[in-house]
């Protein structure tokens, strides 16, 4: 049932986006991400059939057979990589507008007005903001690191795509329920070991917003909806617990 609870955030983010005062904040990600998502695509196109035509005319005769094959393989590990790599760019880009958008869900939520909004507020969470996605980024890759040793590893490697679900999960609570910790002042160590502390619920959320994103046209809408849901997460999850060093 945790899980379950956890997931259920993700759909009160969704519901949430439908607020008359909260469209204007959605739309601003939200058109990040359909900017980024049709550039990794346009790369993605753009550069597989020519690495392809490349690889295959380094082939063997005899290894012709198997093309069929490596399209499909440079197809998936290719476009894993484009999707990673701008899904990453895009949180960056995005992050300040993600960090306003939790704000005003949190806003709406509880009436608690986090600071004055305006252009220069926003200018200035810039920095702070990639800081706390560089925090991130130096979290997600060691362990990214780690499994992708353990998939070579016969006898292990059988395990490691239930291993890279977990992770992928926990990656997306990470990435979203840190920007309403942010907003409060929470440190990103702290957030860590918040987190920690129920990781099934956690869990369940992270894993809703890892299957948003695996949804077409849907997808597009899995970061605004993943913010506010983490924001709604925080605020009925963290907040009362008054989080302390």
């Amino acid at each position: 049932m945790t899980l379950v609870k956890g997931f259920g955030y993700l759909l009160q983010g969704a519901r949430l986006l439908s607020h008359p005062g909260l469209r204007l904040f959605v739309l601003l990600p939200l058109l990040v991400n359909i900017i980024m998502f049709g550039v990794g695509l346009l790369v993605l196109i753009s550069f597989v059939g020519g690495w392809m035509g490349e690889i295959v005319a380094w082939l063997p005769e005899w290894m012709g057979g198997i093309t069929s094959f490596l399209w499909f393989l440079l197809v998936i590990l290719f476009g894993m990589a484009v999707f990673f790599s701008f899904n990453l760019l895009a949180n960056f880009i995005a992050a300040p507008l993600n960090g306003l958008l939790a704000e005003k869900v949190q806003l709406h939520l509880t009436g608690k007005e986090l600071g004055v909004t305006n252009l220069g507020s926003i200018l200035a969470s810039i920095p702070r903001s990639i800081g706390r996605e560089i925090s991130k980024l130096t979290y997600y890759l060691p362990r990214i690191l780690i499994l992708l040793i353990l998939t070579l590893i016969p006898g292990i490697n059988v395990i490691t795509p239930w291993l890279w679900v977990l992770l992928t999960a926990w990656m997306m609570v990470i990435q979203y329920v840190d920007y309403p910790m942010d907003n409060n002042g929470i440190s990103f160590r702290k957030m860590k070991r918040s987190l920690s502390q129920q990781r099934l619920l956690h869990l369940g959320f992270g894993g809703g917003v890892s299957l948003l994103l695996m949804v077409p046209v849907v997808n597009f809408f899995a970061m605004p909806i993943a913010v506010a849901g983490a924001t709604a997460l925080y605020v009925n999850e963290h907040e009362p617990l008054n989080i302390v060093d």
